[in-house]
């Protein structure tokens, strides 16, 4: 992922068009960012993003994903629980 597709995807919002699915991301050492953490950290993100310092791999943008059904993602930098698209209780 470059940092204009990153970009976009923020400009976005938090939920893929179509469908209005939640999305997160993926970081280079595989943890899951929230929405919300990287649109806070995105400088830091964008600037790690444009080094090769291994130091940073927590907070290399590699992948936009959806979460679909598991309802214990947890964001690695707020330990926020990212919001899924099917495992949502039932608020009745």
């Amino acid at each position: 992922m470059n940092a204009y597709y990153l970009s976009a995807i923020l400009d976005q919002g938090p939920y893929a068009f179509p469908g209005g699915y939640p999305v997160y991301f993926v970081a280079a050492d595989g943890q899951p960012m929230s929405f919300e953490a990287v649109q806070a950290e995105k400088q830091r993100i964008f600037e790690a993003m444009e080094s090769d310092c291994p130091d940073d791999r927590q907070w290399k943008v590699t992948a936009a994903e959806i979460n679909w059904e598991n309802p214990s993602l947890f964001c690695a930098h707020t330990n926020k629980r990212i919001e899924s698209a099917y495992a949502e209780e039932d608020a009745a």
